[in-house]
């Protein structure tokens, strides 16, 4: 961490828009009030409750502790809650900063090493400098080409009581609370007013590299493993993170076109139990062959996104998957698919999520060296391409893979080999692609298995909400 730097808090105020807004763009240094701390916490206390986080505080010490506050607003299936400690601490007699710590908990047991409670965090997958894997990721449609064993994706643990500073949370309260402060400083002009605080959306601890590689006009592909607990997560919290701070995201899901209009309703509706038995009633949630992309993870993930529209947030969602075609004619259809929504709002960052094969930007795959991947379609047509493989920790994860005694697909939870890269989400661009055609991987810790929705009866008018926090967490 950089020295900490002085920020004047009218160079502030002309980069401050809506104080309630994230910003991407969080400085790796501590941002320093220029006003004393009794000055400061006054106005600390005011934003946490114009946000919506109710706390309580230890009087005369400077030090208060938010209540727990679930992931995406309040989501029912979300599963996270988060809560900050909030320590005030006297740089000079007349400069002030603040320590903000995360604490995440999760009611998501699966995740759990046995007799352990969960606290948030990644443990890594895939080396980021690795180009040599030959390794696919077959989707049951992709399998009628090409019969091979998928390898493996990741999960993270948790450890509960564990936390961790929060810069991006601390920028956050500083561009809140700064506007106000300098109002009651001397100065030469009057300084613009700042919006109130907007209702605290909680995103989750942020995504490194996020902010690099999300351009409004962008189109960033992403190869995953199908069938994990944190590949879904990852899209929603790189989602959230977006929308929050003002960018306009379309997700774009490996799922069969005819489900369009089904997710669009859902996605527009007020979630309850009628909705969510009329998405439920799609075929692709009861296919044959269950590879993964209509598991439990991925219709959390659908329930995540709504909420985040919900709010007024700029989410909006496509589906392009031609599942009875297969070979180049399936890559061309998910080609053209893909390319009309893109160029039908070319202003909006686009996060296009498939199997492994489909984002490649180089031609060619081991067994066919003239096939022409979506993404090597796609970059011949579009400015501003971008393609991250999968990076992950050895876990689980629910594959369909060729049994080669009895030539069909074997569907369940396998294990999957990777590598450690830490305990945080990221995404990483190479300075060049590597010979898949692949710029860089996105890395989503030790991979855990996620079970097709209709095993965990999603839909189920009778299925009870998930315990908070407070219920024993």
């Amino acid at each position: 961490m950089r020295s900490m730097v002085k920020v004047g808090w009218l160079a502030l105020l002309l980069a401050v828009g809506c104080a309630g807004r994230q910003d991407l763009e969080t400085p790796d240094y501590e941002a320093i009030y220029d006003v004393p701390l009794e000055e400061m916490w006054p106005s600390v206390r005011e934003y946490f409750t114009e946000a919506n986080l109710p706390y309580r505080e230890d009087r005369g010490s400077m030090v208060l502790e938010t209540e727990w506050k679930q992931e995406f607003g309040g989501s029912k299936i979300a599963g996270y809650w988060h809560r900050y400690m909030v320590m005030g601490k006297r740089e000079t007699p007349t400069k002030s900063k603040l320590w903000i710590t995360r604490i995440t908990k999760s009611v998501n047991k699966t995740l759990s090493r046995p007799g352990k409670e969960l606290d948030w965090g990644t443990t890594a997958g895939r080396t980021i400098d690795s180009e040599s894997s030959d390794s696919v990721n077959l989707s049951a449609e992709d399998a009628a080409d090409r019969l091979a064993f998928p390898m493996g994706e990741n999960a993270f643990y948790m450890e509960s009581g564990q936390g961790t500073r929060d810069l991006t949370m601390e920028w956050r309260v500083f561009r809140g609370i700064m506007p106000k402060l300098a109002k009651t400083q001397p100065a030469k002009t009057e300084p613009p007013v700042a919006k109130a605080v907007a209702t605290f959306t909680e995103c989750g601890q942020s995504i490194l590299g996020l902010k690099k590689l999300a351009k409004a006009g962008g189109v960033l592909l992403l190869g995953e493993l199908h069938g994990t607990q944190q590949v879904p997560r990852f899209i929603a919290q790189s989602v959230c993170q977006l929308v929050t701070a003002g960018m306009p995201v379309t997700v774009g899901l490996e799922l069969p076109v005819e489900n369009e209009e089904r997710i669009t309703t859902f996605l527009q509706s007020q979630g309850g139990e009628v909705d969510w038995l009329k998405l439920m009633e799609a075929p692709f949630w009861r296919s044959p062959y269950p590879d993964g992309r209509g598991s439990e993870a991925v219709a959390n993930m659908l329930e995540q996104l709504r909420h985040l529209r919900a709010q007024g947030l700029d989410v909006a969602v496509f589906v392009y998957d031609h599942p009875k075609l297969s070979g180049q004619q399936r890559e061309d259809a998910l080609t053209k698919t893909v390319l009309a929504q893109v160029s039908a709002k070319p202003e909006r960052f686009h996060l296009v999520v498939s199997g492994n094969i489909h984002p490649r930007t180089a031609k060619g795959l081991p067994w066919d060296k003239q096939y022409k991947p979506m993404g090597y379609l796609l970059k011949d047509q579009l400015e501003d391409v971008t393609a991250l493989d999968m990076a992950y920790d050895s876990g689980t994860a629910w594959i369909c893979a060729a049994n080669p005694r009895t030539s069909k697909l074997d569907c369940g939870v396998k294990e999957t080999k990777g590598k450690d890269n830490g305990d945080r989400f990221f995404m990483h661009a190479w300075s060049s692609a590597n010979k898949d055609g692949y710029h860089g991987v996105f890395y989503v810790g030790h991979v855990t298995a996620s079970e097709p929705a209709i095993n965990k009866g999603l839909g189920n008018p009778n299925a009870p909400p998930p315990p908070s926090p407070a219920s024993g967490l």
